[in-house]
């Protein structure tokens, strides 16, 4: 199907159409910049980020979620970011496998992407997937994110709302302070809250937010618990989602997010296109003469790049 066809049809809410102009993003490209111009305008949902340490059941609790919200009647997108394989570059993981009791549920959309390395806990063309979810109908997004420890603080600059998993008995009250994820996190849930130390992981988390300095918008995050297996939980986290949307909105924050997030993809947008406008047959000839310590890599790119580029950015 062409670009346009390719359009209406995920306007329409077709699932495969919404799949394979995902695949199209994934690639890059010029087709892949002209399908995200055609899809730009439309859709506006609330990203709603999910990260913790591996283990913590991040899966478990996206799918509970997922459901909780379908009972509500709001279709549900998922974006689940997995680790990649170092052979084929795709997903390791395979989340689809792993929320296989939302299969069949046309409320639903899941897509699992590789990270293919990205540092941050996110796929490169994260961003452009949760836009054409959102331009294909679903007013809620779930972004789960890889779970590779400290690196996860990017789906703060993803998501409209960000929640920080927690599990008792593995220290991740120190490891929160490591990350940062006392400060990105818009919601604690302590999952698997039927083991034994749940009650004293919650007091650390709401001891650290106390000592910690107040949120800049004005939110004071809640420290739920949840038993995701079950279900347990998901409604009052739901809730509290929905209460920070809210605030968001009154507060006016959800516009600076927007800026901060236009210009992060912008920002990405430009790398991007740089290095695609500058691949060829002299960047492996660079390449090469870096390898064997011919040339030092700041003299390879102020080579490579247009003169009066150089000088503004001080490579020259």
């Amino acid at each position: 199907m062409n670009e346009h066809e390719l359009v209406t049809r995920l306007r329409n809410g077709e699932r495969r159409a919404l799949a394979r102009a995902i695949s199209l993003v994934e690639q890059g490209g010029p087709v892949a910049r002209a399908l995200m111009a055609a899809v730009y305008p439309y859709g506006d949902a609330h990203r709603v980020g999910i990260t913790g340490p591996p283990g913590a059941g991040k899966s478990t609790l996206v799918t509970a979620l997922a459901q909780e919200w379908r009972k509500r009647g709001v279709p549900i997108g998922i974006v689940a970011v997995d680790p990649s394989s170092p052979f084929s570059g795709g997903a390791v993981l395979g989340d689809r496998i792993r929320m296989q009791a939302l299969g069949g549920d046309p409320g639903v959309f899941i897509r699992s992407m590789a990270s293919r390395g990205r540092m941050g806990g996110l796929a490169r063309a994260t961003a452009d997937a949760v836009t054409l979810i959102a331009a294909a109908g679903f007013p809620v997004i779930l972004i789960e994110t890889v779970g590779a420890g400290q690196d996860e603080v990017d789906i703060a600059q993803t998501a409209d709302t960000t929640i920080v998993v927690e599990v008792p008995g593995m220290g991740d009250d120190v490891q929160s302070i490591k990350a940062g994820m006392l400060e990105i996190a818009d919601v604690f849930v302590v999952n698997k809250a039927d083991r034994p130390g749940t009650d004293q992981t919650v007091r650390q988390l709401r001891t650290m937010l106390q000592l910690g300095a107040p949120s800049p918008d004005g939110w004071s995050p809640p420290v739920l618990t949840a038993i995701a297996t079950t279900g347990e939980g998901c409604a009052q986290i739901v809730d509290a989602i929905e209460q920070h949307r809210q605030h968001l909105i009154a507060a006016n924050i959800k516009t600076q997010r927007a800026l901060t997030a236009a210009e992060r993809e912008l920002t990405a947008a430009v790398q991007e296109l740089i290095l695609e406008r500058l691949r060829g047959e002299r960047w492996n000839e660079l390449v090469q003469q870096i390898a064997t310590r011919q040339r030092d890599p700041y003299a390879a790119a102020s080579e490579l790049l247009p003169a009066d580029l150089t000088i503004r950015s001080g490579l020259a």
